[in-house]
């Protein structure tokens, strides 16, 4: 185990909740201030004692070995946005608090800072859309869901809202016509006050829907459903809603039931819930780093993938539609107001970023710093975990320059 030193920066206050209570009001952190900095650094970490959240069991079952294959990473070098940097000192400026490195099953680096633990679940942010849409993945290979179907077939009271028309399909690669102001920076849209139906914001005065699923018929439509890619975390948590209604259960339980046990994780994971016990599906998700390499696994073991000691979790074809995209994916992408700043031939298909489809290489992605990239031919899976002071942040384009040159490396031989 490779355990790092505190990477406080400097003005981080490490006593944060720490030591015997009544704690000073500067170490205390609460609802209001949790996402901000430096209280994120420690909220990211101990979610379960501020947000109300559901277990996902890893049950009883045997756990996925992860052979160690250790190698100091920490000097290769690699090139962003016109600097020379190296893997320490990536890790170093984009506030990290877990790092994993995996080469064809092998833990070849595992870091963890600021107090993070290998038992530690950390939030996700919306890299936990991408295990959602992996149990839409389950669902479909086993017939239980049909990603072509209108939403309102499989949730009937979608009836008469504005996703009624929508596929499933659509929800999966945000190409429904629904108007979702996502701006961070923004105390007026409409994030703030899905935050506050989730319970991730205090209530102030203003009134809003009692829970998740009656702030869905609130939304209207400003574009037509299958039109350009538009990230919107709306969309995921109405994809829980179908997944559970397809899967019959809640959405924690078939997370633990079809995704978590039968990958092998070593640890309990955790959903934040709303006041009535549905998950947020986009971005509530709380797991260990190396469970969330587990994860990554399912999708980078090349003409093995989605397999776990020869048994079948993820089907072959979900992986692989979900690298090669819709036929006018790129198009899509490219569509959008705020196109990101990605490869040709890039494009979004059931919740994860595919940044070069032919290699491939590819991410699940969170605001914040959260990160698992899957690199094919060198079997590589990086996983970093972060608390940013900001949502966005341009440490994004060094992180992902990072995990190509560490994949580059490890496929060449080099480390």
């Amino acid at each position: 185990m490779l355990m790092a030193e505190s990477s406080d920066p400097p003005g981080i206050d490490r006593q944060l909740m720490a030591g015997v209570p009544p704690f000073p009001a500067g170490s205390l952190v609460m609802l209001g201030n949790w996402q901000d900095p430096p209280f994120n650094r420690w909220a990211f970490q101990h979610l379960r004692e501020l947000i109300p959240t559901a277990r996902i069991t890893r049950g009883t079952g045997r756990v996925l070995r992860l052979p160690r294959a250790e190698r100091d990473i920490s000097a290769l070098t690699f090139r962003s946005a016109g600097r020379e940097l190296t893997v320490g000192q990536m890790l170093t400026e984009t506030d990290t608090d877990g790092f994993l490195v995996l080469s064809r099953g092998s833990i070849v680096c595992e870091q963890y800072f600021n107090g993070m633990t290998p038992d530690t679940p950390h939030l996700l942010m919306s890299v936990s859309k991408s295990v959602v849409s992996t149990v839409g993945g389950i669902l479909a290979g086993r017939d239980m869901l049909d990603v072509s179907a209108p939403v309102e077939k499989i949730v009937p009271e979608l009836t008469g809202t504005s996703f009624q028309g929508a596929t499933v399909q659509h929800l999966l690669d945000m190409r429904t016509g629904t108007h979702f102001d996502e701006s961070y920076d923004n105390l007026d849209a409409d994030v703030r006050t899905y935050e506050r139906v989730y319970l991730w914001r205090p209530d102030g005065h203003e009134p809003r829907p009692a829970d998740a699923i009656a702030y869905y018929a609130t939304l209207h439509n400003d574009g037509e459903h299958g039109g350009p890619f538009r990230y919107r975390s709306i969309l995921t948590d109405v994809l829980g809603w179908v997944i559970e209604r397809a899967g019959g259960g809640r959405l924690h339980d078939l997370i633990a039931r079809l995704l978590w046990q039968p990958m092998g994780a070593e640890f309990d994971a955790e959903i934040t819930v709303d006041a009535h016990g549905n998950a947020m599906a986009d971005g509530g998700v709380c797991a260990t780093l190396r469970d969330v390499g587990r994860f990554g696994l399912l999708f980078a073991a090349g003409a093995a993938a989605g397999r776990v000691r020869r048994h079948r979790v993820v089907s072959a074809a979900w992986i692989r539609d979900t690298i090669a995209g819709a036929p006018d994916g790129p198009e899509a992408f490219l569509a959008a107001e705020d196109a990101p700043g990605f490869p040709a031939g890039a494009h979004y298909r059931n919740c994860w970023w595919v940044h070069e489809p032919a290699i491939p290489f590819f991410e699940a992605a969170g605001i914040n710093g959260q990160h698992v990239f899957v690199h094919v031919p060198s079997q590589t899976v990086v996983v970093k975990l972060s608390t940013w002071p900001t949502a966005l942040s341009p440490k994004i384009k060094i992180t992902t320059d990072a995990a190509r040159a560490i994949a580059g490396a490890l496929g060449s031989g080099r480390i």
